[in-house]
């Protein structure tokens, strides 16, 4: 896993949202362990504000401009 993804996966475990938003590319695509994929940051940032638990670490991680553009869990 990379530095952007190990913080982006550690501001998670936190909820720390405020240290998540600049490592997350506003056209995120996230693919769960159900391969339903969300797009969009502003989308990501709300299912996972409505989990109980943090996600695991990423099976896969691209970036663009230095943030997530795609997150496979």
């Amino acid at each position: 896993m990379n530095d952007v993804a190990e913080r982006a996966h550690q501001s998670m475990v936190d909820r720390n949202w405020r240290a998540l938003i600049p490592l997350l590319h506003p056209y995120l695509h996230w693919s769960g362990p159900d391969n339903v994929t969300i797009r969009g940051r502003k989308n990501v940032l709300a299912m996972l504000t409505e989990r109980t638990d943090p996600p695991e670490p990423p099976t896969s991680v691209e970036l663009r401009d230095d943030q997530i553009y795609r997150w496979s869990e």
